[in-house]
């Protein structure tokens, strides 16, 4: 199987020329043979524009689900997403202002996986919300999401969740082997391609793709560095702070005795 991850400029609210970009990448990525793209965190609308998520976050089956599902079907070739999605009944913030009925302005920080035909497979809401942005933008999601990918049972985290251990242990302990992570990790926090999500991946025996931006927004500086990295912590694929489109296979024979057995090993009673 070849994966590919889009690692791109931030959007910051510009609608039409996202989606044109995210189709050119779906096409580049299937002509390289991949049957799935990651894309960063908030793709849409943006990350850093907290102005824009209760103003332009969407339902799922929205306009920009139906978009997304038509241009992979067109191309042939699946997509990871983070999106603003909004729960409930899809009124705008300044249309339910009147209303005694708000869970329809319940905002998500939320992950979608289409597959190559246009069917969504896989939706996660993000559960660790880092900072006061996120915490002020968005609901914390409470559920995993466990799907199959072309044959290997696969997860979606968002960015902060796949620094915590637990949250992939519990994705391990559901016999999940691929997990693929939209984020947006900030210039400065370097150490969590470079340290963390190896670790991860190594101690859960898991493969992990980590789809993060370049460039900035709104005076956010983000750190780049996307990675694919295997379950024996070695890097398959990685990028440096420019835009670039990693496409790399996620099954090449890993000899067995490299991998961690901690999972096995480690002593609950003291």
């Amino acid at each position: 199987m070849k994966i590919a991850l889009y690692q791109g400029p931030p959007t910051d609210g510009d609608i039409e020329r996202t989606l044109s970009r995210i189709n050119s990448q779906l096409h580049a990525a299937a002509t390289a043979g991949a049957t799935m793209v990651v894309f960063p965190e908030l793709f849409l609308p943006g990350y850093n524009r907290p102005d824009l998520h209760p103003r332009l976050a969407q339902i799922q089956g929205g306009a920009w689900m139906e978009h997304l599902s038509s241009m992979a079907r067109n191309a042939r070739c699946g997509l990871t997403i983070g999106w603003a999605e909004r729960d409930g009944d899809g009124q705008n913030e300044d249309d339910d202002a009147n209303s005694d009925d708000h869970h329809g302005n319940t905002i998500y920080n939320a992950a979608t996986c289409i597959d190559a035909n246009g069917k969504m497979i896989g939706h996660y809401r993000k559960i660790q919300l880092f900072g006061p942005m996120e915490n002020q933008s968005f609901c914390p999601g409470t559920d995993y999401c466990v799907f199959d990918l072309d044959g290997i049972p696969a997860a979606l985290l968002i960015c902060y969740d796949v620094e915590f251990a637990p949250h992939v242990r519990a994705l391990a302990d559901r016999g999940v082997k691929l997990i693929l992570v939209p984020t947006a990790n900030p210039k400065g926090f370097e150490h969590v391609s470079r340290v963390m999500v190896p670790a991860r991946a190594t101690e859960m025996s898991v493969t992990i793709v980590y789809a993060n931006y370049c460039g900035s927004e709104q005076g956010l500086e983000f750190a780049g560095r996307s990675l694919i990295v295997g379950p024996d912590a070695n890097i398959i694929a990685s990028a440096g702070t420019s835009e670039t489109l990693l496409v790399a296979a996620i099954t090449n024979p890993i000899n067995s005795a490299l991998l961690s057995t901690q999972l096995s090993d480690f002593t609950k009673g003291f």
